[in-house]
């Protein structure tokens, strides 16, 4: 199948970029603020506007006057996205008005070769229609007056986007794992992320929480078709500030929610700390297939951690999913990539398994058989046991009475499919229906 035609948004730190990219995708994924550099590394989405399908990206702020590594760095994502674009949306800011970093950025997507459509953002009233006229000056063409916030003048814009759009071939879609990067700040997970694709796709910094937003990146292993998910690092609800903070753990989850399976990251010098055990919960409690990955292995030597200590440690923390693989793995020099790949492929197929009906009755009356709850003389019996849905796998067992059954009871049941069937690092979401719930 052709890729789809990229749109690249671009512009200086807090011309309503995000803005834009939320009203298009229609959903609130990149963070929007008015602390300008908000956004830093590129966001990309396929979306659909009319009969035209195309990947749009959100990129940080091109300040072409960066004082500071972080927004260098930005600068850097901005520019990549340029190279990569097939149609690029320069949005400026009527407020402003044009500025000289706005005319080192025309200059920047002339040399570039690439369309370019110039949007003025902010332009909600009469007398900010007629500013918009000023960006003539930066030979772009015809700037076209927008409000990202209030919804002004976007299908004229997306008219002219969508008109310099080439064309593609559609193909059904192949189904692609979708694997989260999770963690608790620093762990990591962007430069894992870059370890794995193999070039600079997220900003890399060892300041705790430089990445803000989930930021999905499609991606081939083998003959497997992978989307990256990196997230914000996940802190314990009682620690998380206000504001940007705030909002990206809310992002983290949605993203976990959107995962098949979450790559857990933890490291050696602060090993399965409480903050990583709440990341493996969130997973664990939405059905997650999980694989921990211990980063940073090349300073277990220095810190005199054992790779059996540590698994011990790993194992016993995650004893509420004792399948769980571990794997360690060094980033920075790329070591033990392709086994954690391996794992989150084997845990990907693990959570697709389905267990014929006639098997699973035969091992969940042996269960009842073994282990059959009763209280106050009432005992607990199994009618029917039926698998209902794969990733996650969802079975349910008809009983007399489900009042009669609590947790133990289900890990009881779990247990037995486990020792047959395996389903390694994936939980399994296990219902009992009495026959009131029938």
């Amino acid at each position: 199948m052709d890729r789809l035609p990229v749109v690249a948004i671009v512009g200086r730190p807090n011309t309503g970029k995000s803005t834009l990219f939320n009203r298009l995708v229609k959903e609130n994924i990149a963070i929007v603020s008015e602390i300008p550099g908000t956004t830093r590394d590129r966001l990309s989405l396929d979306i659909s506007w009319d009969r035209y399908a195309f990947t749009l990206l959100d990129t940080g702020g091109i300040d072409v006057e960066a004082k500071d590594d972080i927004t260098a760095m930005s600068l850097g994502q901005a520019e990549i996205a340029i190279r990569n674009a097939d149609v690029i949306i320069f949005v400026v800011d009527v407020v402003t008005g044009a500025i000289a970093s706005d005319y080192e950025t025309a200059k920047i997507l002339r040399m570039s070769g690439r369309p370019v459509v110039l949007a003025v953002n902010k332009v909600d009233n009469p007398a900010r229609e007629k500013n918009a006229v000023e960006f003539y000056q930066l030979s772009l063409g015809d700037p076209i007056p927008i409000s990202a916030h209030h919804g002004i003048g976007i299908r004229e814009l997306m008219e002219e986007v969508t008109s310099l759009l080439p064309q593609v071939t559609a193909e059904p879609a192949e189904e692609q794992l979708k694997v989260a990067i999770v963690g608790r700040p620093n762990v990591g997970k962007s430069m894992l992320i870059n370890a794995i694709i193999g070039e600079e796709r997220v900003i890399v910094s060892p300041i705790p929480g430089t990445t803000r937003d989930a930021i999905d990146t499609a991606f081939d292993y083998s003959a497997h078709k992978m989307v990256l998910i990196d997230t914000a690092g996940l802190r314990r609800r009682g620690k998380v500030d206000q504001g940007i903070e705030r909002y990206s753990v809310m992002r983290s989850m949605r993203a976990i929610e959107r995962a098949d399976v979450a790559v857990v990251v933890t490291e050696p010098v602060d090993l399965m700390t409480a903050q990583d055990m709440h990341v493996a919960g969130y997973a664990q409690e939405s059905y997650k297939s999980i694989v921990v990955a211990v980063n940073k292995w090349d300073l277990s030597e220095e810190l005199s951690v054992e790779r059996d200590e540590a698994l011990a440690i790993v194992r016993q923390r995650m004893r509420f999913l004792p399948s769980v693989p571990v794997v360690f793995v060094s980033a920075k020099y790329g070591r033990g990539i392709d086994k954690m790949l391996e794992q989150v492929v084997a845990v990907g197929e693990e959570r697709r398994k389905r267990v014929p009906t006639a098997v699973l009755n035969d091992i969940a009356h042996d269960a009842f058989s073994h282990h059959t709850p009763s209280i106050g003389g009432r005992q607990a019996r199994l009618y029917y046991a039926t698998q209902v849905q794969t990733s996650p796998p969802t079975f349910v067992l008809f009983v007399n009475d489900a009042s009669l059954l609590h947790f133990s009871h289900r890990r009881y049941v779990e247990n037995r499919i486990r020792a047959i069937f395996g389903y390694q690092g994936t939980p399994l979401h296990v219902i009992f229906r009495g026959r009131e719930g029938r």
